[in-house]
Parts: C-alpha cells; sequence; structure tokens
C-alpha cells in the first residue's frame, strides 16, 4: 500500500482545524449571549427588589438585597434604612509575601571539619601549570553515626607485700547493678522514648541492626522503670513544692494501660496532672479515675483548687480547701440547667 500523499494529509489537517475554528468562534459567542442574558436577568431582578423595599435600599449590594427580599421578607423601612447606612465591610488586603531570607548560616558552636577537594594542578585548556589561588567555601550539616563499643572495666587487685592482704578497686554504683547496659545506654534510652516519642519496640530493632545485639524489649522496659524507682524523691520534692503554693489546678486525662490478665484489651488508666500557671507540674498516675487518687495527692493541703465539674474533686483536700471551677465549662453547665428548669 502506497504512503499517503503529505501534500494532502496537510491539506486535511488545515480543514480540519478551520471547522475547529469555527466550532470555537460560535461557541464562545453562544457563552457571550447568554452572558448577556444573564447580567439582563440580574439588573431586572435588582430593580423589583428596589422596588419592593423602597428608593432607600438602592445602595444596597445585590447580597443585601437578596437577604432582605428572600430571607426577611418583612423587613421595615427603618431596617431598610439602617442596613443602607451600614458601613460596607472591608476587604482584607492581599497577603504580602515576605522574601525569602535565603540559606541561614549553621550555628557556629558546632564544630568544623575541613575537606580540601584538589583541583587539577595542569590548565583544562592549554595544558600549562597551575597555581593556588584561593578557596570556593560551602558548608552543609553532617553527623556521625553512633559508635557502638564495649566498655571494660579494670580493677586493680593489690596484695600487701607486708600481711598478704587483698585489696581491689571499689565500681561506680550504676544505674542497673550487674547489666549488661552502661548507665549511658539507659538513660539514652529514657530519653529516646519519653523526649523522642520512640517506642522500646523501636529501638530494640535499632539496638539489634546497628550494634548486633539483641536486647529484649522487657529488658528495656526494666530500664525505665529502674529510672523511675531513681526518680521518686524528685518527684516527691516536686510534689512538695507544688503543695507550698496557695493555687492549684487540676485536671485528668486518659492513658491505656496493656495488662498482663489475659483480657485482650488496654486498660483505661489516667495521668492526674497538678501545677500552677507557668510553675511547676506534677503528674500521677493512677490505675482509676477515682478520688482515692486526688485525695492521696493532695491529702490535708489548703488552698484555691481550680478544676472542671468532675465529681472526684469534691470532698478532698484540708478543711480550709476552696474548689472552683472552670469558665471553659461554666456555658454547658449553665445550659445544662437552663433546659432543666424549662423542662420543668
Amino acid at each position: 500500500m502506497a504512503a499517503a500523499d503529505p501534500q494532502v494529509r496537510i491539506e486535511t489537517l488545515e480543514a480540519a482545524l478551520r471547522t475547529a475554528s469555527r466550532e470555537l468562534h460560535w461557541a464562545n459567542l453562544t457563552i457571550q449571549k447568554k452572558d448577556a442574558v444573564i447580567h439582563l436577568l440580574q439588573e431586572r431582578l435588582r430593580k423589583q427588589r428596589i422596588g419592593f423595599l423602597g428608593p432607600l435600599s438602592e445602595t444596597l449590594s445585590d447580597l443585601q438585597l437578596e437577604l432582605l427580599t428572600e430571607e426577611e421578607p418583612g423587613a421595615t423601612r427603618e431596617e431598610v434604612e439602617a442596613e443602607s447606612r451600614r458601613e460596607p465591610i472591608p476587604t482584607a488586603p492581599p497577603r504580602k509575601r515576605k522574601p525569602h531570607p535565603g540559606r541561614r548560616a549553621l550555628p557556629e558552636h558546632l564544630p568544623r571539619v575541613e575537606e580540601v577537594i584538589a583541583c587539577a594542578a595542569n590548565c583544562a585548556h592549554c595544558g600549562g601549570e597551575t597555581r593556588l589561588i584561593g578557596y570556593d567555601w560551602s558548608e552543609v550539616l553532617d553527623r556521625e553515626p553512633a559508635k557502638w563499643f564495649v566498655r571494660v572495666s579494670k580493677r586493680e587487685k593489690r596484695s600487701c607485700g607486708k600481711c598478704s592482704a587483698i585489696q581491689m578497686a571499689t565500681l561506680a554504683p550504676r544505674i542497673v547493678e550487674k547489666g549488661l547496659a552502661s548507665d549511658r545506654l539507659i538513660v539514652e534510652t529514657v530519653v529516646a522514648k519519653y523526649c523522642d516519642h520512640l517506642p522500646l519496640y523501636r529501638q530494640e530493632a535499632m539496638i539489634e541492626r546497628e550494634a548486633g545485639v539483641e536486647i529484649s524489649r522487657a529488658t528495656l522496659d526494666g530500664w525505665v522503670m529502674r529510672i523511675g524507682e531513681l526518680l521518686q524523691p524528685v518527684a516527691e520534692a516536686m510534689r512538695q513544692e507544688l503543695l507550698g503554693a496557695s493555687y492549684l489546678q487540676a485536671d485528668e486525662t486518659i492513658v491505656p494501660v496493656q495488662m498482663h490478665d489475659g483480657r485482650g484489651s488496654n486498660h483505661p488508666a489516667y495521668l492526674w496532672q497538678y501545677g500552677t500557671p507557668a510553675g511547676e507540674t506534677v503528674f500521677d498516675f493512677q490505675l482509676s479515675r477515682g478520688r482515692d487518687g486526688p485525695a492521696r495527692f493532695l491529702k490535708d493541703w489548703n488552698g484555691i483548687l481550680q478544676t472542671d465539674g468532675y465529681q472526684a474533686y469534691d470532698q478532698i483536700g484540708g478543711p480550709a480547701l476552696i474548689h472552683v471551677g472552670c469558665w471553659a465549662h461554666y456555658p454547658e453547665t449553665t445550659v445544662i440547667q437552663s433546659e432543666c428548669v424549662e423542662g420543668v
């Protein structure tokens, strides 16, 4: 089969293009005609609404006319006059885009590790010998991967030459005595869990991947529990300092806890928060939401305690404790009481 003549193909495409151009032209004319009809109908509707509301409504916008005639058909002349005198709502100015500040310099306190990239000793154009005239500087932020190693502690043993008694240097106290991990590793594990929100099962996988050491999640959990035991005196000191204030705020939030009783679901425990504005905050963990938690924490404390409307905060503390509410919960309580009164 012979190939199609290029000239014939060009003429066919040009004819199709002319046909499409004519159709597009007529479509644009149709749209313009319909736009004109819509504009005419909108002007007729505006005049009709102005005739309904009176001459004072001529200064109103189309939206105001629609609201007064469709949504408020019983609007009085005084209301129309007040609406016409209202100043138009100013339109928000266009948001000015701030110029990009450019690339920020890296902090000066970080050490600099220089890498010199050598240039060719001969000219790439003529082959002549080149000489150093300077450097082009650029900086990027970098980091060294964690370096895993085994710290070996060798305690000296010495024997007395006079009485043959043997003595040995004592080890420094550790967070987990006779444990596999150093204090630094244990502390970094706790910091990663609570500051960086890195779960223990991920840290378990990271240690195995990076150091090649298998440390079970139960062991990591034991480290966290041990840190919690050592921090109990600090938490108690914070509690005593907090109870020295005359004004406290309290609230509670739910915390799902995995139980080992085979129930198959998490137990809803609670973190009770006690604090002062811009001051100390102490969290008290309790398995329940009962009154025993705040009663045990506050004991005989006397002062102003601000909480929501939860009844567990009632009848706790000392005899001079003043229980105040929260404005954020006041409207809800008022609405509920009002509905009850109306129902009666």
